[in-house]
């Protein structure tokens, strides 16, 4: 079969090649899955560049998040167990992870739903507990994870700012339904969430950014406001002022979904149940901004880390 694998750490295009390789063979409790689609998160990018917080060995297949079809013919979503990753014709996935791709989604936009989506549900619901008539300020509004967080809150009821960057991803934006658009490289992002609350400030912030996206955030977070820490995709981890936030009455808040399979894993098939109600109902659905074939896998997760994608870039095999 074909797969993608890195055999030394750095950029992903500079990295990953494009390999002939026997398909792998299942270990105890492992499923092997032909891949029908796979998704790019950012984390490929980290693995890539040896930057994850875990580190497969090299060689290593890349690829977190696949819709794939079992050697019994079901449709299913799930994270593959690196070394034998989603960029690829085939993939190893524990059965335990294992779960329906949902029927309104088609295989791009199933395997976009998980990650992401589930991020958001726990984020938004289980860390900050959002309330309808809220107002939400998702960072990177137009990316794959911000656009997640953009379509619970809404769902959620939520008044939903979105920071972008650029005129291009505004208007995305505007598409998945915000109900004000910021472009932090021309608005002042502290001032528009003021003037747009009523000097209230944002309920709950939502942070896949990190750095000065984080710092302009607790200038503008509400009285006992929420700002969820989802992930520092500008390279920059800040340190909290944690004297500011006692003296703002604001909270801080980690999000790492991952560990929810060690500590809750019941969570995450209620929560992959909600999502799947959502999708059916047509509240939510993945942005998928392109597919790709298998051979433009590297450069394709060379854009999503540089930053200069909207929605989701989805492999398809």
């Amino acid at each position: 079969m074909q797969a993608w694998r890195v055999h030394e750490n750095g950029e992903p295009a500079a990295v990953m090649r494009l390999d002939e390789v026997e398909t792998p063979e299942p270990g105890p409790g492992q499923t092997l899955v032909r891949v029908r689609a796979a998704n790019i998160n950012f984390p490929d990018a980290l693995l890539c560049r040896g930057q994850y917080q875990s580190r497969p060995p090299l060689p290593f297949t890349p690829g977190v998040e696949i819709c794939g079809e079992t050697s019994e013919g079901r449709r299913v979503i799930g994270n593959p167990a690196l070394p034998y990753g989603g960029f690829a014709q085939y993939a190893l996935v524990d059965e335990a992870v294992l779960l329906p791709a949902p029927e309104a989604l088609d295989d791009a936009e199933a395997a976009a739903l998980h990650i992401g989506y589930q991020t958001g549900w726990f984020g938004l619901h289980r860390r900050a507990h959002i309330q309808p008539g809220e107002t939400l300020l998702v960072h990177a509004a137009a990316g794959g994870v911000g656009s997640a967080a953009v379509q619970l809150g809404k769902a959620a009821g939520a008044t939903v700012i979105g920071v972008v960057g650029g005129p291009e991803k505004a208007a995305v934006a505007r598409e998945l339904g915000c109900d004000l658009v910021l472009d932090r490289r021309a608005d002042d992002l502290i001032a528009g969430v003021k003037e747009f609350t009523g000097g209230k400030g944002a309920d709950v912030v939502y942070d896949p950014v990190g750095g000065d996206a984080y710092l302009k955030s607790t200038k503008c977070v509400a009285f006992e406001g929420r700002v969820v820490i989802v992930g520092f995709t500008s390279g920059a981890i800040p340190t909290p002022g944690l004297n500011h936030a006692m003296v703002k009455n604001y909270s801080i808040l980690g999000l790492h979904w991952g560990l929810y399979a060690a500590h809750d894993p019941a969570s995450i098939g209620a929560c992959h149940e909600e999502l799947t109600s959502l999708a059916a109902k047509g509240v939510i659905k993945p942005l998928v901004s392109e597919r790709v074939t298998l051979d433009r896998a590297a450069d394709a997760v060379q854009r999503v880390a540089d930053g200069t994608t909207t929605g989701r870039i989805c492999v398809m095999p």
